[in-house]
C-alpha cells in the first residue's frame, strides 16, 4: 500500500474487502505522530534518570571507599556506596511499580488515547521532579515508583496510538519515531548527567523535569484521537466492559500469552543492560564523565541508525525475522558490556542501543497489528507488565551474581544467554508485514 496524504481516507482494498474505508489515516511525519513522539520523549526523560544518576544516587545515600593503589580488592557497596543487592532491589521496586500501568494503560480503551495519555503524562512528570526532594535512598524510591506507572503508561500509549493514526506503509515508521523520541529523552538524561553532575547532583537532574512539564500543553494541542479508536467506541459505546483482564476476550488470550513472553524475555536482558551500565561504567571502571557522555552521543547516533535499518528491514524483510534477530543480537552484546574492559562497556552499550534500536519498530508494529483496537491498549498494558516482570527478574539475578566477588561479567552470561531459547516464541505469531489490522480482524465489532 502505498503512502497515504495527510488527511485523507486510506485508499486500496484487501482481498477481504477495504476494512480501513472511512479511516483518516496519516503519514508518519504528520504533526499527531509527530506530538505523541514528544510526549514519548517526556516518558524518556522522567524514567531513565533513575538509571543515568544511579551512581549519584548510591554516592549521596551510600558510603564510599577509595581504591588503594594497584588493588581492586573493595566490593560493590564500596565502590559504588550501595551494594548491588541494595540496587537491585531498588530498581527493582521502581520495575514492579509499572505493574500499575497495567490498569492505567488499558483504561484508554474505555477512555480514549487522547485524554489517558496527556493525563499520564503530566501527572508523571510532576511526581518525577517530587523526587528530586528525596531525604534518603528508600525514600527516593517511594517517590519515583509513584511516577514510573504513569509514565510507563505515556510510552505505551504513544505507539498505540501512532500505530492505529497509520497504515501498514507508515506503521513501523510511526513506531520508529515513537522510539526515537523515547531514547532522545533518556539519552539527554544521560548526557546531562554525564556533563553536569558534580554541580546539578540527582536532585538537580529530576529537577529538570519541569521543562517537559511546562511544554506539555504546548505538545497536548497537536494530539489528535485516532480515527480507528473512534469508530471502535461508537460500536462498543453501551458496553461496560472492565479493563484489564476481561476485556482481553479468549479469542486473543493465546497471542497475547505469546506476545507477553516475548516481551519478559526482552526485559530481562535490556533491565540489567540499560539499568546497570552506568553505574558500572561510572563507579567500577572509573569512565569520566566525558567519555560516559561521549558513548552516549554515539549511541544515539547508533540508535538512529538502527531505527532507520529496523523500520527498512520491518517492511522489507518482515515484522517477525527482524524482532528475532535483534532480541538475540541484545542478548549477546548485553555480555560483552560487562567483559570487564573499558573497550567492551563502550563498545557493548553502543551495538546493544542499535540492536534494541533495530528491534523497537519491527516488534512495536507487530504487536500492534496484532490485536484490534477494542482490546490493543489493553494488551500493550500487559506487555508493560510482562516487561516489568522480566526486568524484575533480570534485575535481582544480575544484581545478586554481580555481588559475588564483583563479577560483572558473570552475572551478564548467567542472566542474558539463557533468554535467546524463548525466540521460540516467534515461530507461534503470524506474519503481519503488509497487512492492517482489519484484516486480520475483519469483524468491525472487534477491530
Amino acid at each position: 500500500m502505498d503512502a497515504i496524504p495527510d488527511g485523507l481516507p486510506a485508499a486500496g482494498a484487501t482481498e477481504a474487502g477495504d476494512h480501513t474505508a472511512g479511516l483518516q489515516l496519516q503519514r508518519w511525519r504528520h504533526p499527531a505522530i509527530v506530538a505523541v513522539a514528544l510526549l514519548a520523549m517526556a516518558s524518556g526523560f522522567g524514567q531513565f534518570g533513575a538509571v543515568a544518576a544511579l551512581g549519584d544516587v548510591a554516592k549521596t545515600f551510600g558510603h564510599l571507599t577509595q581504591h588503594r593503589s594497584g588493588v581492586n580488592t573493595l566490593t560493590l557497596a564500596q565502590q559504588a556506596g550501595l551494594s548491588g543487592t541494595t540496587l537491585g532491589v531498588g530498581l527493582a521496586i521502581l520495575r514492579l511499580a509499572s505493574l500499575g500501568a497495567l490498569v492505567l494503560t488499558s483504561l484508554a480503551d474505555r477512555f480514549g488515547r487522547r485524554r489517558s495519555i496527556i493525563g499520564s503524562c503530566a501527572v508523571g512528570l510532576a511526581v518525577t521532579v517530587a523526587a528530586a526532594a528525596s531525604p534518603s535512598y528508600w525514600w527516593f524510591v517511594a517517590i519515583f515508583a509513584a511516577g514510573r506507572p504513569l509514565l510507563s503508561t505515556t510510552n505505551a500509549l504513544a505507539s498505540v496510538t501512532a500505530a492505529e493514526q497509520t497504515a501498514s506503509s507508515d506503521r513501523a515508521k510511526a513506531v520508529a519515531l515513537v522510539a526515537a523520541g523515547y531514547g532522545i529523552g533518556a539519552g539527554l538524561t544521560a548526557i546531562i548527567h554525564s556533563l553536569a553532575s558534580s554541580a546539578l547532583g540527582f536532585r538537580g537532574i529530576f529537577a529538570l523535569a519541569t521543562v517537559p512539564l511546562v511544554l506539555l500543553p504546548l505538545v497536548a494541542r497537536q494530539v489528535a484521537e485516532p480515527d480507528r479508536y473512534k469508530r471502535m467506541a461508537a460500536a462498543h459505546e453501551a458496553e461496560e466492559t472492565l479493563p484489564v483482564l476481561s476485556a482481553v476476550a479468549r479469542p486473543y488470550r493465546r497471542r497475547l500469552a505469546t506476545v507477553a513472553g516475548l516481551a519478559f524475555a526482552v526485559a530481562i536482558v535490556s533491565g540489567p543492560a540499560n539499568s546497570f551500565v552506568f553505574l558500572y561504567a561510572e563507579n567500577v571502571l572509573r569512565l569520566s564523565g566525558v567519555v560516559t557522555a561521549a558513548m552516549v552521543v554515539v549511541a544515539g547516533v547508533a540508535g538512529l541508525a538502527g531505527l532507520l535499518l529496523g523500520r527498512k528491514l520491518a517492511d522489507g524483510l518482515g515484522r517477525r525475522p527482524t524482532a528475532a534477530g535483534a532480541m538475540a543480537a541484545m542478548a549477546v552484546l548485553g555480555t560483552v558490556t560487562y567483559n570487564g574492559s573499558d573497550a567492551g562497556v563502550v563498545i557493548g552499550y553502543v551495538s546493544g542501543i542499535f540492536a534494541a534500536s533495530v528491534f523497537a519498530p519491527a516488534a512495536g508494529a507487530l504487536a500492534n497489528e496484532l490485536f484490534p483496537t477494542v482490546v490493543r491498549a489493553t494488551v500493550a498494558g500487559w506487555q508493560t507488565a510482562a516487561s516489568v516482570l522480566g526486568a524484575v527478574a533480570g534485575l535481582l539475578a544480575f544484581g545478586a551474581v554481580a555481588d559475588v566477588g564483583n563479577r560483572f561479567g558473570t552475572a551478564a552470561l548467567a542472566t542474558f544467554l539463557p533468554t535467546l531459547v524463548l525466540l521460540s516464541l516467534f515461530l507461534l505469531l503470524p506474519e503481519t508485514r503488509g497487512r492492517e489490522p482489519e484484516d486480520l480482524w475483519p469483524d468491525p465489532l472487534l477491530a
